[in-house]
């Protein structure tokens, strides 16, 4: 999606390494922010079309973040998608409850993993 901005808000090299590589492959352009501090900044500076939230961030956690997010005026219109690796039961409607508008689980399906933030883009 050319012209398109994603904030990866992540503080796992790897996974922030492989997301962004996928999502620039696609078209994406990408920031990338290691803590919901920074990523809660580069929201409010650029505006991103799409943010990925990591759950478990150190310090305030995405969840944290994303009701922050989502209470500013600037960014509440953001989509925020919850990107974790613990995907326990009940985690999805956590992540919703907080404002989050989608859940994907982590390791991310290489693949499709470009068309599932399209898609979440395009709603």
């Amino acid at each position: 999606m050319p012209g398109k901005q994603v904030l990866l808000i992540e503080d796992n090299e790897l996974n922030m390494l492989l997301a962004t590589e996928l999502l620039q492959f696609a078209g994406f352009a990408v920031l990338q922010a290691g803590t919901a501090e920074e990523g809660i900044r580069l929201a409010k500076q650029n505006r991103p079309d799409l943010i990925l939230m990591d759950i478990a961030l150190p310090g305030m956690d995405g969840l944290s973040a994303t009701r922050v997010l989502k209470a500013e005026p600037e960014t509440n219109h953001i989509p925020i998608v919850a990107m974790t690796a613990h995907a326990m039961l009940g985690d999805k409607e956590k992540a919703l409850a907080a404002g989050c508008n989608g859940y994907i689980t982590k390791p991310i399906d290489a693949l499709e993993f470009a068309n599932t933030v399209a898609r979440y883009i395009l709603a």
